[in-house]
């Protein structure tokens, strides 16, 4: 592992902040660009999600590595991580899409923090 890795998975997951920055992304829905710092709602979001994949990839070691399962909520954790890899598309429009993605993601990711890895 990684040292900036390790410093996020060990990092303490902060719900009353993760959960105002998605009810503030949910917030935005229908505000002009003007009104919203998008980049900066995404990157917060990002750094949410970099604090919450480690943790619930730990969760599912539980899991029986062959298990459809086990396949499912790896692919799905995968799929989460590309999504932050990836620049938003031209446009405004374009941005708030990646950013209801991202909060969405982040949201998935808080529930199975919150109750275990299903």
């Amino acid at each position: 592992m990684t040292g900036a890795h390790t410093s996020a998975a060990t990092a303490p997951v902060d719900v009353d902040v993760i959960c105002a920055t998605i009810d503030e992304v949910r917030a935005t829905r229908g505000l002009t660009a003007e009104a919203v710092d998008l980049d900066l709602v995404a990157a917060t979001l990002r750094g949410h999600i970099a604090l919450l994949l480690p943790v619930v990839r730990g969760a599912a070691e539980h899991l029986w590595h062959g298990s459809i399962q086990a396949h499912r909520l790896m692919a799905r954790l995968d799929g989460i991580e590309n999504q932050t890899k990836q620049a938003p598309g031209p446009g405004t429009l374009a941005a708030h899409v990646q950013v209801q993605q991202l909060a969405r993601d982040c949201q998935w990711l808080l529930d199975r923090h919150r109750g275990g890895v299903e």
